[in-house]
């Protein structure tokens, strides 16, 4: 039967009558009563997404009963029947219902019969002078008829459309006369022959746009598409025959025969000059991602046609392709004289062309080989086909019409969860592509980047891609085992010939030797070229770090062993960095699921190397003496010393974090760009990634910790000479800003001392700024509450709160603010100091003024100090042998309970809390490696790796060490 006869490459817009329309052939009345319950007539069959609009008023009726549908190369004889008749298509669009007796037999193509029977079909000119004359206005089509709406693009004012009805065997010419009637610009059918010089002013015009939309533009609908039909097309007919892809509306319109040809010849011109072919529903010069030959008209959207098939069933379907045609299209003769260029250029493509003598053809063998002419576009990325799945089913060029193309295997909608189903560019079927296979970003700028996703197979130039890398013109693309595409980006100029880097190194060059014999087959290299490449990167500076997977754990025990023992003379951020090259080598070479790995081993190996480190420290400086013996103070060197590698270890890891913090970001950057933010494999990795950043922080912290306590150690034995000291020595000149250490008072060099060390210990390590300035801060902080407790306590035991004394305390604060804003840190120390120093200066007052503040304004005064610390010193206060403090030094009543309640002494524990610093890592992985320490070490670690890549060969198979270049 009929169904069972449809081909698979057939076009999928002609699925609701199983066969091509166009194509009525007229049968024996014995089977009509069969195929009429079977099969629907094309003016039954209604386009369900047109947006023409259109509607019947009522069902239309079945075919008459001599009208069978079928496809062409289905009639077969049947016992040498002569009653089997063909309906030539020029008869379609003249409305005859009686078709033309064939030849005595009916064969197929191949047969002299079928080429006596389609001998008209050969002869495309013919096919147009043999249309009847057009049928009377005044005619009227016997089948029940349907609505049309025709738009009168500013024919009239204030209507923005006209019905007209509108049947199967309704022309084009007919339906201008009537919509002009709806209009009010011609008479009645019948008024006279004006009214023919009236219709031929006019042409029915199938348009294509977009749809209005409310708040978009000036919300009118505008065509940018247009054919003029044919007088004798069926409008109804050929709205059936396609339909607007989604984003898109279709519409008949009633133009000025003149304007219409204008509009129609500048879209062709335009196509033809900018090399992007007229719109798809046209017939296309240039084709790229076209449909197979199956499809007769295809809607806009990409992927309109499936593939070809081949056998008879190709063969039928490219004869057809003549036959796809409307009259007024063939009628063109300009339009048909590019059609037999383009027919003679393919032609002489072919082989031996020159040479023979071309006779008459087959027209559907001419629009084959026109169809396989394919010009790329110009001004867009594409994709070269170079092997696929399915041949009948894949195209040869796929566009980028975005600039992030996702290929994939797509889904329907009921996906897992309830999400949405993946946005896809171009659908591979191939059984190993995922949903969303691959990503590929093509900017204004090169280079693209290609970016697989989790899980699948791809290929870039014959090596497996785990991450995103760079993509040139020429790279060879593979995705699964079956599809690969060659990208072509015509915007960077066809002038410049670049060679393809998956080409050997010397194509057909003579084997250098016998080496050649182990030369790698896909580069082409020899084993001598191999090794001067392999010991180029090993002595290289490139900051680069190969290692596979299995060597990953010996390499970062290396790195983190080396830097602890403190061998080498590694700058003080050369851990970090050669810690961040493994990181970066994960994050864009390895798979995916590989960096959360790395980060967790990586901060655990950190995290042991910094306990080992605390604990040798504490072992030499233990908090508890043994009984007897006298504890010694640490030195400002003993203490610098001992917190070196902590600090060293803080300065890398707090790099080392924002690096990793750096790449976290990414990683949920380019899950959202591919709308995979909700996969829990992501989310399992991001979780492993939060670990390891958590452990890094708290490295972080506890070396910040162990260094200010013992700094802060060292400082509470050095700051009670603050307070007893006195700069005013005989004959001691006190120094100015920005004097030296050994030219301060003697008193004082001891607590500048520690803060000396602590400042060249952050520059030698280079701490980020952020916790120098809070490491000061936290050193300030202490020295500020410890001062202040000491000089609450004094004064409680024996006269101390006297002028005299405020002075001394007071100069020499001074002077050790001024070292410290001579040294960069006076902004904090002022910040810091601020309660001791208002505690000092309320002492420093002369006793004659003292006596005349009250309680408020001294509370105004010094606003840092707390009621009970006020009123501690106020009730200290020395002003001579038997006089005590006024009565306006008493608090009020209202602060009396705070006086009396509250504490005297500064909390230690009311200390800042840490901040890490934010912002981009001071890491520097670009460029050559100027510092020859770390280049020394990382030559080491890469021949480390050359050597446990080599232990695990077989013995016959190692290679001897790569010469090594000084470096």
């Amino acid at each position: 039967m009929l169904s069972g006869e449809r081909k698979e490459g057939g076009s999928p817009r002609f699925g609701k009558l199983h066969l091509p329309v166009g194509l009525w052939i007229n049968s024996p009345r014995k089977q009509l009563a069969k195929l009429g319950r079977r099969w629907p007539s094309a003016a039954s069959v209604k386009s369900s997404s047109s947006d023409t609009g259109s509607r019947s008023s009522e069902p239309l009726l079945p075919p008459p009963p001599h009208v069978e549908l079928r496809r062409v190369g289905a009639v077969k004889a049947a016992g040498g029947a002569s009653g089997s008749r063909a309906k030539r298509i020029s008869q379609l669009f003249r409305g005859s219902g009686t078709g033309t007796t064939g030849s005595g037999s009916v064969g197929g193509p191949g047969t002299p019969g079928g080429a006596q029977r389609w001998a008209s079909e050969k002869k495309l000119p013919e096919l147009a002078a043999g249309v009847a004359p057009d049928p009377p206005l005044v005619t009227r089509a016997t089948a029940p008829p349907g609505v049309l709406k025709i738009f009168g693009a500013g024919l009239a004012s204030g209507a923005n459309y006209k019905s007209v009805l509108a049947t199967a065997r309704s022309t084009a010419r007919e339906l201008v006369a009537e919509a002009l009637e709806r209009y009010g610009l011609a008479g009645s059918p019948g008024s006279g022959p004006g009214e023919s010089s009236c219709v031929d002013a006019f042409a029915l015009c199938d348009a294509l746009g977009r749809p209005a939309v409310a708040g978009v533009g000036n919300g009118e609908w505008r065509a940018e598409h247009l054919r003029v039909l044919g007088d004798s097309e069926r409008p109804l007919l050929v709205q059936e025959l396609w339909r607007a892809r989604p984003g898109w509306a279709r519409r008949f319109e009633l133009r000025g025969r003149e304007e219409a040809r204008l509009l129609e010849q500048e879209a062709f011109g335009a196509a033809d000059r900018e090399g992007t072919g007229a719109p798809s529903w046209r017939p296309q010069k240039n084709r790229s991602r076209a449909a197979s030959g199956g499809a007769a008209l295809a809607s806009p959207g990409p992927g309109s046609g499936s593939g070809s098939s081949t056998g008879s069933g190709g063969k039928e379907r490219s004869e057809n392709l003549s036959l796809r045609r409307s009259v007024s299209e063939l009628s063109l003769q300009g339009r048909r004289r590019r059609q037999q260029e383009r027919r003679q250029q393919a032609l002489s493509m072919a082989p031996g062309a020159a040479d023979a003598q071309i006779g008459p053809a087959d027209p559907g063998d001419f629009d084959q080989l026109t169809q396989c002419l394919i010009q790329a576009p110009s001004n867009r990325p594409y994709f070269l086909l170079l092997q696929g799945y399915q041949d009948a089913q894949d195209f040869v060029v796929y566009v980028m019409t975005r600039e992030q193309h996702v290929f994939g295997r797509g889904g329907n909608s009921s996906s897992r969860g309830g999400s949405t189903v993946p946005y896809v560019d171009t659908f591979l079927n191939a059984p190993d592509i995922l949903p969303r296979h691959c990503t590929v970003r093509a900017g204004p700028e090169p280079p693209a980047m290609v970016r697989p996703s989790r899980g699948a197979p791809v290929t870039h130039n014959g090596c497996l891609l785990l991450r995103e890398a760079e993509l040139h013109p020429g790279d060879l693309l593979g995705l699964g085992e079956h599809f690969l595409f060659m990208y072509k980006d015509p915007r960077t100029g066809g002038s410049r010939s670049t060679r393809p880097t998956w080409l050997p190194t010397r194509p057909g060059a003579t084997p250098p030797g016998p080496g050649w014999a182990f030369s790698c087959r896909l580069c082409g290299r020899g084993l001598q070229e191999r090794g001067e490449a392999l010991a180029a990167y090993l002595d290289g500076r490139e900051p680069v770090l190969r290692f596979r997977p299995r060597e990953e754990e010996a390499l970062l025990g290396e790195i983190v062993r080396a830097a602890a023992a403190g061998a080498g003379d590694l700058p003080p951020l050369g851990p970090a960095t050669l810690l961040a090259l493994c990181v970066q080598h994960s994050a864009r070479e390895l798979e995916l699921g590989h960096l959360p790995r790395l980060l967790g081993r990586l901060a655990r190996l950190i995290k042991e190397a910094v306990w080992e480190k605390i604990k040798e420290i504490g072992d030499r400086q233990p908090e508890n003496h043994p009984e007897g013996v006298p504890e010694v103070p640490l030195t400002p060197e003993a203490v610098s010393v001992e917190l070196r590698p902590l600090m060293l270890w803080m300065a890398n890891t707090t790099e080392l974090l924002s690096f990793v913090q750096e790449k976290v970001l990414e990683m949920e950057k380019e899950a959202d760009q591919e709308g995979l933010s909700s996969d829990p494999q992501l989310c399992n990795d991001l979780e492993l990634c939060d670990e390891a950043m958590a452990l890094l922080d708290e490295v972080i912290m506890c070396t910040f910790q162990q260094s200010v306590y013992y700094l802060t150690k060292t400082l509470y034995s050095t700051l009670p000479a603050l307070l007893d000291s006195n700069p005013f020595t005989a004959g001691a000149e006190l120094p100015g800003p920005g004097a030296e250490l050994g030219a301060m008072p003697p008193g004082l060099r001891p607590t500048l001392g520690v803060f000396q060390a602590a400042l060249e210990l952050t520059s030698q390590c280079e701490l980020h700024p952020d916790l120098v300035s809070q490491t000061f801060g936290y050193l300030f902080f202490f020295s500020n509450a410890s001062l202040l407790n000491s000089l609450m306590e004094r004064g409680q035991g024996r006269p101390f709160y006297q002028w005299s004394r405020a002075v001394q305390i007071r100069t020499n604060l001074d002077l050790v603010l001024d070292w410290l804003q001579g040294a960069g840190l006076g902004d904090i120390a002022t910040e810091f100091f601020r309660k001791l120093s208002m505690a000092v200066n309320l002492l420093c007052v002369p006793r004659t003024s003292l006596l005349k503040a009250s309680w408020s304004s001294l509370r105004t005064d010094h606003p840092t100090l707390t009621p009970a610390q006020l009123h501690h010193l106020l009730s200290h206060y020395q002003l001579g042998p038997g006089r005590g403090p006024p009565p306006a030094w008493d608090p009020p009543p209202a602060e009396r309970d705070a006086v009396d309640t509250g504490d005297i002494f500064e909390s230690f524990s009311s200390h800042p809390p840490l901040i890490l610093p934010l912002g981009s890592s001071r890491l520097r992985l670009t460029g050559p490696v100027t510092d020859d320490a770390l280049h020394c070490e990382l030559r080491r670690l890469r021949r480390l790796l050359w050597d446990l890549e080599q232990q695990e060969l077989p013995a016959n198979h190692r290679h001897g060490p790569p010469v090594a270049t000084p470096p």
